[in-house]
């Protein structure tokens, strides 16, 4: 039993000391490359292949090290080419950052692993951490050049990298999410790259962090909205479009899709409350002001419809909803005494009702000829009921096409 156990120890050591031999000289080759002052590239790429061949080289503390070292050359050379205004990859540059601060934060975790005692040692953090501090503006313009180029994902990437540094235990020293004020801004700018990529979880992901940025937070919210959208949340999607609403009531996303979606479901009573607080910052909003005159109208209360509206057209003749608005609640009037049964009753009313919604039916036709769906049904009753055959004979004609 004994020979055995001897034999399968033999055979272990005879195939990891190879392994060894190899791992050595390729760390060897690659110091060598680096003390030369040049070949930097062949230096990192013997490190990524040595962890590529074996699982057990990552656990493998010098491999990183001389890694990092290789990068931070790299770095330093492309650095200096930067300073003299020599040509050079400006997407590479930024890479080595973002490489740099990989290498390094795999390092730490491996270095902060306890020794046999349970005891840990940090050899490298202080230094990688200063080291890294002082290149850390690189992760913000490296995402913000990305974003110009419209390669979202990698901007993303860099804010990303740039963000979760905070919490990460090789930058503990430095505090960032005390020290640092532009967190916000970097957070929201990873929000609108996960917004162009239509990805909602990275949209939502520094959203908190991103709203901080007063400068940008209705923006940020906007993005919100869209990422539950996506998602299909409608309570996450309704509480942020009011929340967005509360904080900047005349921004143009909010109130347009709260009063949207309470149309759509038939609730004019919450559409009404929301354009009457959106009146509230601004009286003469006429985006607000046509809120409330839906709103009424859909209420049936529509002598209140028709001030509103009138007082619209007051302040902008040009717009061809409060004409439609006003027609439609004289119309809804004569349909309301129509139902009371009693036409011989109420003629003369509900003549002069007709008469009095066709100037605004015919303004809104000529204001949107487009909208046949909308004033061609409407004006062949009101022409119908006046008695007005050569209108009427033309309506119907608009009708059948329909």
């Amino acid at each position: 039993m004994k020979k055995q156990k001897t034999m399968v120890l033999l055979l272990l050591l005879l195939m990891i000391t190879p392994c060894l031999r190899a791992q050595k000289k390729e760390l060897s080759q690659a110091r060598s490359y680096i003390k030369s002052g040049k070949d930097f590239d062949k230096a990192e790429k013997l490190m990524t292949d040595l962890l590529k061949k074996d699982s057990a080289n990552k656990t493998n503390k010098k491999i990183y090290l001389t890694w990092f070292q290789a990068v931070t050359e790299q770095y330093k050379a492309a650095n200096e080419k930067l300073y003299l205004k020599q040509k050079y990859d400006t997407t590479a540059f930024f890479n080595l950052t973002r490489r740099l601060y990989a290498i390094a934060e795999t390092l730490d975790t491996l270095d902060a692993q306890p020794d046999g005692k349970g005891r840990v040692k940090l050899r490298y953090r202080e230094d990688h951490a200063r080291q890294l501090n002082l290149l850390r503006p690189n992760l913000y313009f490296g995402g913000t050049y990305h974003l110009r180029k419209e390669n979202y994902q990698t901007a993303f990437d860099f804010f990303e990298t740039y963000i979760d540094a905070a919490e990460k235990p090789l930058f503990k020293g430095y505090d960032y999410n005390k020290t640092d004020k532009r967190l916000p801004e970097v957070a929201y700018w990873a929000s609108y790259a996960g917004y162009k990529m239509q990805d909602a979880p990275k949209t939502l992901k520094y959203f908190d962090m991103a709203v901080k940025d007063t400068s940008k937070a209705s923006y940020a919210m906007q993005y919100a909205c869209e990422a539950y959208c996506w998602q299909q949340n409608e309570q996450a999607y309704l509480a942020m479009l009011k929340r967005g609403f509360a904080a900047y009531p005349d921004f143009p996303y909010f109130f347009p899709r709260l009063v949207d979606y309470y149309n759509a479901r038939e609730h004019p009573d919450s559409a009404l409350y929301y354009a009457d607080a959106a009146l509230k910052s601004n009286p003469n909003s006429e985006l607000f002001l046509l809120a409330k005159s839906v709103a009424l109208l859909n209420l049936e209360r529509y002598d209140e419809c028709i001030q509103v509206s009138e007082r619209l057209i007051a302040q902008n003749d040009s717009l061809a909803e409060p004409y439609f608005n006003i027609a439609t609640a004289k119309l809804n009037e004569v349909l309301a005494i129509d139902r009371l049964n009693q036409p011989r009753a109420h003629r003369q009313q509900m003549r002069k009702l007709y008469m009095e919604a066709r100037p605004y039916m015919e303004a809104y036709r000529k204001l949107a000829p487009d909208e046949k769906r909308k004033w061609a049904p409407a004006l062949y009753r009101i022409y119908l009921n006046l008695n007005m055959g050569k209108q009427f004979e033309e309506i119907d004609k608009i009708m059948r096409k329909l």
